[in-house]
């Protein structure tokens, strides 16, 4: 069945949600391991708002939204498929794109894999909304190399509250803020790790929505151009955090400046 055939909203698709105990199991899960991608879907949907469902059915319904279905391209597939960028220039968003993710060991199908991880296959609904859903989910990483935050802890925090801004999830402004405080707790730094989130807020809001864009026209323009054209900020603060905490010796092994880590 095409998706624009699909309905908007499955009726078995609960729009809301608040169930604070379950994202506390799961955020202490998430600080036991923090590379339990899991812990953070399911953080996401015990969180889930009205607010984002609204934006993603406005989206739908537009003639992009429309286009984009239409056409429903496998971003997964895309996005991995290195060979289909071969051609692109060197300041491409598409070759940042391959260098983050080759350098990090990340492919957009293992997102895909760990977002499945906490949802039985054959519960999936559905309807048009779960396309959008997947579409913010699959832009994730496109997010950290277009704003140049790292995945060091404090880099994934700024851009859970760039995201928020963006999609509209407490569930990732929970794990942001909340994280945060659990680093404070373990470490001794001065730095101002929450006005670092609070700055990526302020980008997210001010920036043109990325997982509204076609990704493949996205990925073969100047990453310079891009960030001009989609109005995304430099995270300043989150820079001089970075520097701070380096230089108090409260650095995370995997911590360094943006540039130093795109030339990696």
């Amino acid at each position: 069945m095409a998706l624009t055939d699909l309905p908007l909203v499955h009726p078995d698709r609960k729009t809301s949600g608040f169930r604070p105990f379950k994202v506390l199991h799961h955020f202490r899960k998430l600080v036991e391991d923090k590379e339990d991608t899991e812990q953070v879907f399911h953080i996401i949907e015990a969180l889930k708002g009205k607010k984002g469902h609204k934006q993603g059915w406005n989206f739908i319904r537009s003639p992009e939204g429309q286009r984009m279905m239409r056409e429903n391209v496998d971003l997964p597939a895309m996005l991995d498929d290195h060979n289909r960028w071969a051609d692109c220039g060197a300041n491409t968003v598409a070759q940042h794109y391959m260098k983050f993710m080759k350098r990090e060991g990340l492919s957009a199908a293992g997102l895909v894999a760990e977002s499945h991880k906490w949802q039985d296959k054959k519960a999936r609904l559905q309807d048009q909304t779960e396309w959008y859903f997947e579409r913010l989910r699959d832009t994730h990483d496109l997010f950290h190399v277009l704003t140049s935050y790292n995945r060091d802890g404090l880099g994934e925090a700024a851009l859970l509250g760039f995201s928020y801004e963006q999609n509209h999830n407490l569930g990732v402004l929970f794990i942001a803020y909340a994280g945060t405080r659990q680093r404070l707790k373990e470490s001794d730094t001065n730095a101002p790790l929450f006005e670092a989130i609070r700055e990526g807020r302020r980008l997210g809001k001010a920036a043109a929505k990325i997982a509204h864009e076609d990704i493949e026209a996205l990925m073969r323009e100047d990453i310079d151009e891009a960030r001009k054209r989609l109005n995304i900020g430099e995270p300043v603060i989150y820079r001089q955090c970075i520097a701070q905490m380096i230089a108090e010796g409260t650095a995370d092994e995997d911590m360094r400046m943006p540039e130093e880590a795109l030339a990696a």
